[in-house]
């Protein structure tokens, strides 16, 4: 039985940033950022993910000194590991990505058997998860959590990634809790601004949404009833990589324990702004210095 399972593929990430003409490479993919971020609150974590043959050891080893379960993780040698370049502009606002490979899709029989979840994050990041794997992940949790990033990425054949709809959007029927970034909400939903495709999110089942807005902070709907989360400052930000998985994973760490949904996206919040000051998924902060920042957060912005 585990606190939090994170589904989707881990990668390789080639990071541009603009101050540099060499790339950073790091372990990436939503499922790392989430999963590293949840063990920061204590919780028990588990991945569930594929990789090729070309998939570091040392990243593995990593892994499981963060205490990330990995059980679940399938190495199918003859394949190669979903790699990503991902070039940042000079203010770090924009970012473009490229598809360099792509490991193999998740398939029923790679999920553990049994498997028993909290809270189940299911985080593709190249189309790698069917709607038949979601609906036999919701009999496994408590609480089902999506972000479609990788669901609503078109590729063409030189790897450039451009945004599309959701092509079985019976997906968010089964979801509890849904995440995504503005740009893609509306991919999602096919509506042209945030308040209608958060109500789209939710006509479809959803009852929990919380859309990121990069240095705006986020927005988080409750059943309908609508909260801004301002971001919480980082003290400098040096790669803005997988600040939103960041964010859901500290949010489900304390959404796990029964907190208010409230302080949830304050810790969330708080959780985002200290990855975003290391390069990757090196930097997080410890439970502590989150929670400190969470706290005034909500007491500065939310609580008045």
């Amino acid at each position: 039985m585990f606190d939090i399972v994170s589904v989707g593929h881990f990668c390789i990430d080639s990071i541009f940033l603009p101050d540099r003409k060499t790339p950073f490479v790091v372990l990436g993919g939503s499922t790392t950022y989430v999963s590293f971020a949840a063990r920061r609150f204590e919780a028990r974590v588990a991945a569930v993910s594929k990789v090729g043959g070309d998939f570091p050891e040392a990243y593995k080893w990593w892994l499981g000194q963060e205490g990330i379960d990995l059980r679940g993780l399938t190495k199918v040698e003859s394949a190669n590991t979903t790699r990503f370049e991902l070039r940042y502009n000079d203010d770090l606002s924009e970012r473009t990505l490229l598809l360099k490979s792509k490991a193999p899709p998740i398939t029923i029989d790679d999920l553990p058997n049994p498997l028993k979840a909290t809270a189940i994050h299911i985080a593709p990041i190249a189309g790698e998860i069917t709607y038949e794997i979601v609906e036999k992940l919701k009999q496994c949790a408590d609480v089902l959590s999506l972000d479609p990033q990788g669901l609503v990425r078109n590729f063409d054949e030189n790897g450039n990634v451009t945004e599309c709809s959701l092509a079985d959007k019976r997906i968010l029927g089964l979801v509890d809790i849904y995440k995504s970034s503005l740009n893609e909400i509306k991919a999602v939903t096919e509506l042209p601004d945030l308040e209608s495709a958060i109500k789209g999110v939710h006509d479809c089942g959803v009852r929990i949404a919380i859309v990121t807005l990069g240095m705006k902070g986020a927005a988080l709907s409750v059943e309908g009833t609508r909260y801004n989360i301002p971001p919480c400052t980082p003290a400098k930000v040096v790669d803005p990589t997988g600040a939103g998985d960041a964010f859901i994973g500290g949010f489900l760490a304390e959404y796990v324990n029964g907190e208010n949904v409230l302080r949830c996206a304050c810790v969330g919040s708080a959780t985002a702004s200290f990855v975003v000051e290391g390069i990757g998924p090196t930097f997080f902060g410890d439970r502590e210095q989150i929670y400190q920042r969470a706290r005034e957060l909500y007491e500065k912005e939310i609580k008045q």
